[in-house]
């Protein structure tokens, strides 16, 4: 309070000798800059920001590079490393983690992920912002009677029973599963995912996933509205450019050439062949396909990611037939009460590591 009055008394004083009123906001800013908290030492760093800064160097490295024979760091072996490498004297595991936490560091954590196979930038920028434009436009062309499906297959998906029930949720504690289970063997499921409304519009479950297989779900997908235009967007997959693809495609498009044979000549000669026929602008069935090692661009797999969480990863199922008839289940689950057009803020600019 002195030290207030005391600057309270050299403001007035001030005042007088200027022998003005100051404006309303001058007279605001001087007041407040009277009663003002006096400048404060506060505690000292107790590690300075060249060592912490140091500590993060330490924790965007591998563990190898100082010597340990692990592939991540913890917050104790960080410590014990920038101890032994004199950045800080005495350093705890907590403090570290407190500068860790502020640089939004974890570096216990892993993820992985695949490098996109670029030979062609233009191609691949092209790729890209092609199938961008398809999702973008989706609505618009389902208006105009065309349809844009993902498809893609997720693969065994295994059919494991629980050896003991599982112990329900309390108070304060969680739900718990059983570790050991029993095989059934698994299933393959090959869905056809409508971009413009989030729905499923046919989904097959089953033991295989051959060329017949996959066109079938094709064949079921078109067969729902055999009028309109169709394009597929898929991975590169060799079942997806497969003979029984093509020669499905040129009989529902009315194709009157010669489709020529596999391995010897025609459309159907090779793989490059197959592609160019299927992915042909001017066909009212076309399908794009994505980069190698792009599967990211398949809305088809966040949709997988959706199954494995709502029912994969803690189900227990006693049969392939139960398995089967869950993921069904919960197709029509989904599109009943779930189904939304995603998201897709992507807008095609290439990504390289």
């Amino acid at each position: 309070m002195t030290r207030w009055y005391r600057r309270g008394v050299l403001l007035a004083q001030q005042l007088a000798r200027e022998k003005t009123m100051p404006s309303e906001v001058c007279a605001r800013e001087l007041v407040l800059d009277a009663v003002a908290d006096a400048p404060r030492s506060g505690r000292p760093l107790t590690y300075t920001a060249e060592q912490q800064c140091a500590i993060v160097g330490l924790a965007v490295r591998k563990p190898i590079e100082y010597g340990l024979p692990i592939e991540s760091w913890t917050h104790r072996e960080l410590a014990l490393t920038a101890q032994r490498e004199g950045i800080a004297t005495g350093i705890s595991r907590r403090t570290v983690g407190r500068i860790l936490k502020e640089a939004d560091l974890r570096p216990q954590q892993v993820e992985y992920w695949e490098n996109p196979v670029i030979d062609d930038e233009e191609a691949f920028r092209e790729a890209v912002a092609r199938i961008c434009a398809l999702y973008r436009d989706a609505p618009d062309n389902l208006t105009a009677a065309i349809h844009t499906v993902c498809l893609d297959e997720k693969t065994g998906m295994q059919a494991l029973e629980r050896k003991y029930p599982d112990k329900p949720t309390q108070p304060g504690r969680p739900a718990k599963l059983e570790f050991e289970y029993i095989r059934h063997g698994t299933q393959t499921l090959i869905p056809a995912f409508e971009v413009a409304t989030g729905t499923i519009i046919h989904a097959r479950v089953g033991p295989t996933r051959t060329e017949a297989d996959f066109a079938d779900v094709v064949r079921q997908t078109v067969n729902t509205d055999p009028n309109a235009e169709w394009v597929f967007i898929l991975d590169q997959l060799n079942t997806h450019t497969s003979e029984t693809l093509v020669r499905f495609v040129a009989e529902a498009i009315g194709f009157a050439g010669t489709l020529g044979k596999k391995h010897r000549k025609g459309i159907l000669q090779s793989l490059t062949t197959r592609e160019s026929f299927l992915t042909d602008p001017g066909h009212r069935i076309r399908f794009v396909y994505t980069p190698k090692h792009c599967s990211w661009l398949n809305q088809i797999e966040i949709w997988f990611g959706i199954l494995a969480r709502k029912i994969l990863r803690h189900a227990s199922f006693v049969s392939t037939d139960e398995l089967r008839e869950r993921i069904l289940s919960f197709v029509e689950y989904f599109n009943d009460t779930m189904a939304h057009a995603f998201c897709w803020t992507y807008r095609g600019k290439a990504l390289k590591a």
